[in-house]
């Protein structure tokens, strides 16, 4: 079964320049041309998979016969072997290390965290003014995580450069990946600035780690959960830097895009501010609180469906047939959660929010492969259900003080990199 090659191909190098310059556009326009696409990175051959099906065969049902593909390859010697980009019996060795960081307990402890982080950002602002809602969200994402990394004075120096530093690291780290290798040498300011940030993450992280040998007790951080674990110092180096990047990005753009669409959608905001005073009653949000908060539960899938990732990468270990194609031992497979996400064959009017679309009986007729926000099989990130709860608590702490209200003559426009970020987010803070 032949694979037809995708419009827009560049001499040498390839699909990259429309990947770079059209993102989303270009690939959301793929599964016109069938299940499997051919693209080229650069002269480098890859498979794009556009149908739920297909993307649910790579990453659940014949999950075992791929592993992380070149674009992580391409991360590796700058953020080490963590947990999102490791492969085989060490991965496996890593997760299970990992496993009791996301323990319930340790998920109770964080909610605290959440919470409290919530309530500093919102506590300072001030009746009608106007707050770039997708920077505090970002500063949001940074403190929580950091936090739930790290419990010492040294740590708040760790987080304070994990503000500085960590979305230069992904936003040009993905240039990076689907850039041919020539492109890394290049003497231009986005690799210096590259450089420059991830020299400074790996340097304070392992300070950090040095401190905590010191005395190598429990401090209920994540940290210590690693180091107790036995890792070595190297290997918990590298899994801070992927909690740190794979931990933030996601959920601080899932927060800002549902403080903006609940601004658009003052209905929808109503049914979420009816749903949190009713199972709060004004007290302060709690984890054992969360599953009954289940219209809020749908607005956040819906966000996430909305607003994912751009596109997670594969490679086979050995031939493969998917869906009649034979792919080589070693072919390079992409799949796209933002495309996946906005297929009308799945999601009816795919641009509209709608958090109704989550009601159980109407998710329930979702295909298997079609909403993958984390991924999907033994790949699945680590910390999607302390991302979701960072979500909810945060959107219960604020909402139980303020509504965010867009800016008039302020339109909210998208610019893409790894993920969909608004170009600028003001939203005007009114008390409830």
């Amino acid at each position: 079964m032949s694979v037809p090659v995708a419009p827009g191909r560049w001499p040498f190098l390839g699909h990259t320049p429309a990947l770079l310059r059209q993102r989303f556009a270009f690939t959301d326009a793929l599964p016109g041309h069938g299940e499997i696409v051919r693209l080229y990175l650069g002269p480098a051959p890859v498979y794009f998979v556009t149908s739920p099906r297909l993307a649910h065969e790579v990453l659940v049902n014949e999950g075992p016969k791929f592993r992380k593909g070149a674009m992580f390859d391409k991360f590796r010697p700058f953020v080490g072997n963590g947990l999102v980009l490791s492969n085989g019996d060490f991965h496996l060795r890593q997760r299970r290390l990992m496993q009791p960081a996301f323990h319930r307990d340790r998920l109770a402890a964080y909610a605290e965290i959440m919470r409290r982080a919530a309530a500093d950002v919102s506590g300072s602002w001030r009746a009608g003014e106007v707050r770039e809602i997708d920077d505090d969200m970002q500063r949001l994402a940074v403190t929580i995580v950091g936090e739930a990394l790290f419990s010492t004075e040294l740590g708040k120096a760790a987080i304070a450069e994990a503000r500085r530093s960590i979305y230069v690291i992904i936003q040009q780290g993905m240039i990076r990946a689907l850039s041919p290798k020539f492109v890394e040498k290049l003497p231009v300011p986005g690799n210096r600035r590259f450089d420059e940030a991830i020299t400074r993450m790996r340097a304070i992280v392992m300070e950090v780690i040095h401190d905590w040998r010191r005395d190598a007790t429990d401090r209920g951080d994540l940290l210590s959960t690693l180091l107790l674990a036995g890792m070595t110092d190297e290997q918990a180096r590298d899994e801070v830097l992927t909690l740190l990047t794979a931990g933030i990005e996601t959920t601080a753009l899932a927060l800002a895009w549902t403080f903006h669409e609940l601004g658009r959608h003052p209905a929808i905001e109503a049914r979420v501010h009816a749903e949190l005073d009713g199972v709060l009653g004004g007290r302060p949000v709690t984890v054992e609180d969360l599953p009954r908060l289940t219209y809020v539960r749908q607005v956040v899938d819906e966000v996430l469906r909305l607003y994912p990732l751009w596109m997670l990468m594969r490679r086979t270990l050995t031939e493969v047939d998917l869906g009649g194609v034979r792919l080589p031992e070693g072919a390079e497979v992409i799949i796209s959660p933002h495309t996946l996400h906005h297929d009308p064959a799945s999601f009816t009017d795919p641009d509209r929010f709608d958090p109704d679309r989550w009601s159980p009986d109407r998710a329930a007729e979702l295909p298997k492969g079609a909403f993958i926000p984390f991924g999907a099989g033994t790949r699945q990130c680590i910390g999607n259900r302390f991302a979701q709860n960072e979500i909810v608590i945060t959107l219960a702490t604020v909402a139980a003080r303020w509504r965010l209200v867009p800016v008039p003559g302020k339109p909210v426009r998208v610019k893409f990199t790894s993920a969909a970020y608004p170009d600028s987010l003001p939203m005007t803070v009114v008390p409830r």
